[in-house]
């Protein structure tokens, strides 16, 4: 790959329009947790349990935090630095962004980061990062204030049928995402590719880890805001072994 293109991808202006665009998103996460703050003070929701809340999400977004680094990695030492730092903080779904950059390249008929892959390409593969995301945006900007008066039918109002059909959603997308990393590893076992487990082992891992802590959550009540986290680590940590 030509040195100018890591140098185009590097330069100042790309930097200054990243930062300007990462900071724009703390601040949204800045407000919307004091929103939510404000909120809980208003409907009489313990302060105590917001700040529990949001240490465990901070916890729990560490495993996810380390796949994407690694991913990131990869990403810098081709599309550069700060277009690879914008998207990750922005999108957060690293392998989508790498997929969506190689595909850009391939639209123009060269190899990610090979020797043909000229500035034109990493124009390309920017686009196409950033059209990708564009759908999941303008559903989100379009639809998201609809979706509560649609939990609201289908519930029918009651309280507990709103819980369940909230918690059937969420067993529903999890469960469509780990179902990809599983069939994933067991095509890769069947295969006999190296490292094809990978996903699979990391499924049963986080799983098996998810209810040992859950277990010594029963005794150590003060571990339940770390057992996802916890989970994630000891599912990464199973594959990184077996694998």
């Amino acid at each position: 790959m030509p040195e100018a293109v890591l140098q185009a991808a590097n330069s100042w202006g790309v930097w200054l329009i990243a930062i300007a665009i990462v900071v724009i998103v703390l601040i949204q996460s800045l407000l919307y947790i004091r929103l939510s703050f404000k909120t809980a003070d208003l409907i009489g929701f313990p302060r105590e349990k917001c700040v529990q809340g949001l240490r465990a999400g901070a916890i729990s977004a560490i495993g996810p935090s380390i796949a994407v680094f690694i991913v990131m990695v990869g990403m810098m030492s081709v599309v550069g630095g700060p277009i690879t730092w914008l998207r990750l903080s922005i999108i957060g779904a690293a392998p989508t962004e790498l997929t969506a950059a190689t595909v850009g390249a391939e639209a123009l008929g060269v190899k990610f980061g090979g020797a043909d892959y000229d500035v034109m390409a990493l124009a390309t593969s920017w686009w196409t990062m950033a059209i990708n995301g564009t759908g999941w945006l303008l559903v989100t900007a379009l639809f998201t204030h609809k979706l509560e008066d649609v939990r609201e039918k289908i519930g029918g109002g009651d309280p507990k049928w709103l819980a369940i059909v909230s918690g059937a959603a969420m067993l529903g997308c999890f469960g469509f995402l780990n179902s990809n990393s599983i069939m994933a590893g067991y095509k890769g076992l069947k295969a006999g590719a190296a490292g094809g487990g990978g996903p699979l082992y990391a499924a049963i891992g986080g799983l098996l880890g998810m209810v040992l802590m859950l277990t010594l959550a029963k005794k150590l009540t003060w571990l339940r805001e770390y057992t996802l986290g916890i989970a994630m680590l000891i599912g990464m940590a199973v594959a990184v072994i077996l694998v």
